[in-house]
């Protein structure tokens, strides 16, 4: 599914053939090469493997959550748990939420990533490992969460700006064709002689010889 995305993203670029003239967005506050950190979910919201299942789920329920992270006691991030992992491991099974540790529902280990990655290259890695969600890390520490929802969040701005973009290079790319045209060719209004470069001059067009005699009166 992301790759999809993606291949109609480059699909636009090509229709203006603008994919290796693409400058960098920052001049007009604009940036094609979007990172995680610009959409990763932060701060985490964590719980200790020892705590109790029913704690995850009102942790979920209180923030609004479709994951927790499951972390160590020295904070080191061990596993998630999902809603999924809940249904499967202790609903289904008519478990007893307080009686079964976070450890023992949560899915290990927690795959991470880079908060400077970019989110074409973390969406196909989601899309090859069939993974929803992943744990962003930066030296050392867990700082964000970056879900699938997140992602398909900003594919349709990332369309809009990279097609801006484009647009704006083809409107570029016509403005310096039209200054770089074919000069006029003409009768000159003022000597009446044919000229192969006609020079606008208030109105009038006029031959070389006559526009720079115009400009020596002036």
């Amino acid at each position: 599914m992301y790759d999809t995305y993606f291949e109609l993203i480059e699909a636009n670029i090509n229709d203006v053939n603008a994919i290796h003239r693409l400058r960098t967005m920052s001049d007009i506050g604009l940036r094609s090469r979007m990172l995680v950190r610009d959409v990763m979910s932060s701060p985490v919201i964590t719980i200790n493997e020892e705590a109790p299942a029913n704690q995850v789920a009102g942790l979920m329920d209180k923030h609004g959550l479709g994951c927790i992270i499951v972390t160590s006691k020295e904070g080191k991030p061990l596993g998630i748990i999902t809603e999924r992992d809940l249904v499967r491991r202790v609903l289904a099974k008519n478990i007893k939420p307080d009686s079964l540790e976070a450890k023992k529902v949560m899915t290990s280990p927690l795959i991470t990533i880079d908060p400077g990655e970019k989110i074409s290259e973390v969406a196909r890695r989601m899309s090859r490992l069939n993974i929803r969600r992943l744990g962003v890390m930066y030296k050392g520490q867990l700082v964000g969460v970056l879900s699938s929802k997140d992602v398909l969040g900003v594919m349709p701005e990332l369309i809009e700006i990279i097609q801006e973009q484009a647009l704006m290079e083809g409107e570029n790319r016509a403005q310096e064709a039209g200054e770089e045209s074919t000069p006029l060719t003409g009768y000159c209004d003022s000597c009446g002689g044919w000229s192969d470069n006609l020079k606008e001059s208030n109105g009038d067009f006029l031959c070389e010889d006559c526009a720079a005699e115009l400009e020596s009166e002036e």
